[in-house]
């Protein structure tokens, strides 16, 4: 998936345990692991800003995009090099 979740990142900074962070947002460590972990499919905005807000960030702290790496197919099939 495109979208990277960098809140392992955040809570080394804050030096903050994922048990303190669920309990802060009031949200359960398991569902604040399915997200941390990149296996959500959403996200609600309510849950975000909490998230935010305890960790003093931005979303964009918490979010990020990366271009899917395409696979070169040409490259794949190509014949290997035949030595020189």
């Amino acid at each position: 998936m495109p979208i990277v979740v960098d809140i392992d990142v955040m809570l080394a900074r804050r030096k903050m345990s994922v048990g303190q962070l669920a309990e802060r947002v009031d949200i359960t460590p398991a569902n604040l692991a399915v997200l941390k972990n990149g296996r959500a499919k959403a996200v609600r905005f309510t849950t975000l800003a909490a998230l935010c807000e305890v960790l003093e960030c931005q979303p964009g702290d918490l979010l990020r995009w990366e271009a899917e790496t395409p696979v070169d197919v040409t490259a794949a099939e190509a014949e290997p090099l035949s030595p020189t």
